[in-house]
């Protein structure tokens, strides 16, 4: 009896060791990539320069990326498999809101710098959910021992590729607005020297640009590249606040860049009389929707997504572009040996991103563990009680442990690196920005690591 209940605790400790090998086993290839990465960018060694990296990462946005998402999304999903699939954007949604209240709640506690509050709650709230979680999805599917089956990795980017549209979304137009500067802290500048029109005291804003030593960090060039081309008139100055802040009184002469005003040409025009109709505070939303620049989400990737879907949908042409049979499989084959260079490109992107180490913040390191704590810590256990209470209520309606799995690491991921891209795009918080994101990523390996193993045993009782 006693040799019986041994044997069943040995065997119960060498399954339960085998499982955490299983699950570290893809982050310690990833770990890898991302250490030669980091070796071959290194200040020390120099022995790829960062233009390269810059080059890789062009590659990775324009070419690796969309043909992934392009013969992975549109070879899984059909009319049924859309039905099936509408709880993943919805997650997205979620864990954004879930990432802002537990902002506000390091704001309360952590007390940033004032200037530095919305950017908090920003850093909290959106997580990564393109390139790391393919990235991890890709490591995950390696090898025949995986716990999700044959056709893991198509099913894992599929259902990745389909949530980040949403993301591109609400960067493009949420992200966008709040990481505007603060009004407050922009400078006044009164210049009392005369001018050839006469003019003296002069009032002036002054933006506060970036340092040139932060102009083009690698991380800015991470994810999202040629994010300067999007600039516009208004991309660095706290446009939001200056158009509402007319509706409280503030003379536009304060701010002779916007144009706010009622056209004058004696009501003839339709548009004259609908602008006289509007209340002023619906004219200035207006005003404001046509800065956001939504049209920016129609990248390289978003473009393959809706061009997988669009095929994907259509039998007659499914039928012409998948499968083993299909007249123009080859394409696809070509696209896909091309996409497989995706998961080490990012990978030693990352590492080059590393390598670069922090750049000096103003943070403050109560406000940095914060934002860590609650992004890579506390997020993922509050996602394990949303996705399993999902599945509770059957709101879940696919019975596939990877598509579980990439609804838990959605709540797992570092901070967005495009939201450095963001904030250099608008002129605000980069360096807090880089340094954020260096020491999210270095905690990651230990934060994925553990709940990695937490999610393969989970999984096996969803």
């Amino acid at each position: 009896m006693a040799d019986s209940i041994s044997q069943m605790i040995f065997d119960g400790g060498v399954k339960s060791g085998r499982q955490v090998v299983i699950a570290v086993m893809p982050l310690m290839k990833l770990l890898t990539l991302t250490v030669v990465g980091l070796v071959l960018a290194h200040p020390r060694f120099q022995m790829i320069p960062r233009a390269t990296f810059k080059l890789l990462s062009k590659l990775v946005f324009a070419l690796f990326l969309p043909c992934l998402i392009f013969t992975q999304l549109g070879e899984s999903i059909t009319l049924d498999s859309l039905a099936r699939w509408w709880f993943i954007p919805v997650n997205v949604l979620i864990s954004t809101l879930t990432g802002f209240i537990l902002g506000f709640l390091v704001v309360m506690i952590c007390q940033p710098p004032p200037q530095f509050v919305r950017f908090t709650i920003v850093m909290t709230a959106f997580g990564n959910t393109g390139n790391l979680p393919l990235a991890l999805v890709g490591s995950v599917c390696r090898g025949s021992d995986n716990p999700f089956g044959l056709d893991c990795d198509r099913k894992g980017v599929a259902y990745v590729s389909f949530a980040q549209w949403v993301s591109v979304i609400l960067v493009y137009t949420l992200v966008y607005h709040m990481m505007e500067p603060p009004l407050q802290y922009y400078e006044l500048v009164e210049e009392n020297n005369e001018n050839d029109n006469g003019n003296d005291n002069e009032i002036q804003i002054e933006e506060q640009r970036p340092s040139l030593d932060l102009s083009r960090p690698l991380l800015v060039e991470a994810e999202w590249p040629g994010m300067d081309d999007k600039e516009t008139t208004h991309s660095k100055t706290p446009f939001i606040a200056r158009v509402f802040n007319s509706l409280s009184g503030r003379s536009q002469s304060a701010f002779p860049d916007l144009d706010l005003t009622v056209e004058r040409d004696g009501g003839s025009s339709p548009r004259s009389i609908t602008c006289m109709a509007e209340p002023r505070v619906v004219r200035r939303m207006r005003t404001v929707a046509k800065q956001t620049p939504i049209r920016h989400i129609l990248q390289p990737p978003t473009i393959a997504s809706l061009l997988a879907i669009v095929i994907g949908l259509v039998p007659q042409m499914r039928s012409l572009v998948f499968g083993d049979d299909a007249p123009l499989s080859f394409v696809t084959d070509s696209l896909e040996i091309i996409g497989a260079a995706m998961v080490p490109s990012v990978m030693l992107i990352l590492g080059g991103m590393l390598a670069e180490g922090p750049n000096q913040s103003a943070l403050g390191l109560r406000t940095t563990v914060g934002i860590i704590v609650a992004r890579l810590l506390v997020l993922p256990v509050i996602g394990i009680g949303i996705v399993v209470s999902a599945n509770k209520l059957n709101l879940v309606l696919l019975d596939d442990p990877m598509y579980n799995f990439v609804l838990l690491v959605q709540y797992n991921t570092p901070s967005a690196i495009l939201l450095a891209a963001i904030a250099r795009l608008r002129g605000y918080a980069l360096a807090e920005a880089s340094a954020i994101l260096f020491w999210q990523h270095v905690m990651a390996l230990f934060s994925l690591s553990l709940y990695i193993v937490v999610y393969f045993e989970l999984l096996q009782r969803i």
